[in-house]
């Protein structure tokens, strides 16, 4: 039986909905569906292209690792980042208040095309797509632009289990 999340930009009052990909990201899956609700202060990308995210406490007993990997997201992936602490850099851990963290987990929405996951620092990074939005792209698209436009402050990026 398919299982869904609710992702939302609550400032904004928009939501969408994406059905996790438990066959191709059981791990992943598993992982973030046992640790929801999850959420925090939403940040646009600055190199990816059309991301949005939010940047969370490691919530999984074990690391998931890599499955279902990509570098270059569509419109509508949900993707996990695992980051180690070494792996960030400090003015970016002070900036997003992680920097007392061991490490974070990046939750991130795609909304539009031609991304491409590569950090100047460090190379290729690649995530794990656990989830594909199957309703309110569009609306959530605009409001994604809305907050590379007019700014993330006082916003947030929250992920919830679907409720039917």
């Amino acid at each position: 039986m398919p299982r869904f999340i609710t992702i939302t930009l609550e400032r904004r009052g928009v939501s969408c909905t994406a059905e996790l990909l438990d066959k191709d990201a059981p791990r992943t899956c598993a992982a973030v569906w046992d640790a929801l609700p999850q959420g925090g202060d939403v940040y646009h990308a600055k190199y990816a292209r059309n991301e949005v995210y939010t940047m969370v406490e490691r919530f999984a007993p074990r690391e998931v690792g890599l499955e279902n990997p990509t570098v270059t997201p569509i419109p509508g992936d949900v993707v996990y980042f695992s980051f180690a602490g070494g792996m960030l850099d400090r003015a970016f851990k002070e900036e997003k208040s992680i920097d007392h963290l061991p490490g974070v987990i990046d939750l991130a929405l795609f909304y539009g095309r031609n991304n491409l996951l590569l950090n100047g620092d460090v190379g290729w990074v690649p995530g794990n797509v656990y989830a594909t939005v199957v309703d309110g792209l569009a609306r959530m698209a605009e409001a994604c632009n809305d907050v590379w436009r007019s700014g993330a402050v006082g916003e947030r990026l929250v992920y919830r289990r679907h409720e039917s």
